[in-house]
């Protein structure tokens, strides 16, 4: 019996042993995922605050995008409404363009009738002007 009592005894120290073993290993255990709790605590923290960083960062952008979206649609409308402006100018050119030819046109004719008058009433001064010199002679030769 004294030799299974120490034994026992040997076994409980052993158990003993084993127990402030794991008990050890245990808090060790506990302070290293402690800490790495801690270390992802903050990674997290991190994260958290980049990612409110770059969503703000996104609402910016977003309303910059809407405002040169804006920009663009009214430089579109303003663009659209110069194009109109510019094909009502050349019809506008065009239509004044034939007005100028329709002028210069008729004063060539103008010009070829007023030419053909002049040369006509030319000829009938230089025969009206050979008739009264043939009169003048004749009158002079009279007298």
């Amino acid at each position: 019996v004294a030799m299974e009592t120490v034994s026992l005894e040997h076994q409980i120290q052993s158990v003993q042993r084993h127990i402030a073993f794991l008990k050890k290993e245990q808090m060790e255990l506990l302070h290293d995922l402690h800490l790495e709790i801690l270390r992802l605590q903050k990674h997290c923290s991190e994260l958290t605050h980049d990612l409110e960083i770059k969503e703000l960062e996104a609402r910016q952008q977003d309303v910059l995008d809407r405002e040169l979206e804006e920009k663009c649609r009214a430089m579109e409308a303003q663009l659209q409404e110069k194009e109109k402006d510019n094909l009502e100018l050349r019809k506008e050119l065009r239509h004044k363009e034939t007005l100028v030819a329709a002028l210069r046109s008729s004063l060539r004719n103008k010009e070829r009738r007023f030419l053909e008058e002049l040369k006509r009433r030319s000829h009938r001064v230089t025969i009206l002007d050979t008739e009264l010199q043939k009169q003048t002679e004749a009158a002079a030769y009279l007298s």
